[in-house]
């Protein structure tokens, strides 16, 4: 059964560009289409009583978009901004989202083989918002569905698809 559906999952993302970025030590990878642009980070514009994981607002060309520090969010100790900081601009169902994260590394592409179902286990990234693992060469990329993450309730960015 979970072959079945490891297959299939990997069948879905077979050949699908992942634009790869690192939090702490590990390397996570996103679907390259839901990347609008990535920038430098800049100071951004707190906003009261915000969860601590969204760190304010920016202005990215007259819109006024919300950006959420991945690595709060996730726990990965006290985020370091720095100069190869930046901030991954995402569109999520016609929503703009800004996500700082430590550095970006490359956009690598994926073949079913070299993705494999992600193991259930007690992190602070929950399994839910994973896509799978995959493994290139002796990297391995935690594959995000960050559209589920983004539009979660928990984030609160994003309006839930009305069922």
């Amino acid at each position: 059964m979970s072959d079945a559906v490891q297959t299939a999952g990997a069948k879905d993302i077979a050949g699908h560009e992942f634009l790869a970025f690192k939090l702490g030590a590990e390397e996570y990878g996103i679907d390259i289409l839901k990347v609008q642009e990535i920038r430098g980070y800049e100071a951004v514009t707190r906003i009261a009583n915000a969860p601590e994981f969204i760190k304010g607002v920016i202005n990215l060309r007259g819109i006024i978009i919300p950006v959420v520090d991945m690595r709060i969010k996730f726990n990965l100790g006290e985020p370091v901004y720095d100069q190869f900081t930046v901030v991954i601009i995402l569109n999520i169902n016609g929503r703009v989202v800004g996500m700082v994260v430590d550095s970006v590394s490359d956009v690598t592409t994926l073949a079913p083989e070299q993705v494999k179902q992600a193991p259930e286990m007690g992190t602070a990234f929950s399994t839910e918002y994973m896509i799978g693992l995959g493994t290139i060469d002796e990297r391995m990329l935690i594959l995000v569905d960050i559209d589920k993450l983004m539009s979660s309730p928990e984030m609160g960015l994003i309006e839930q698809l009305a069922a």
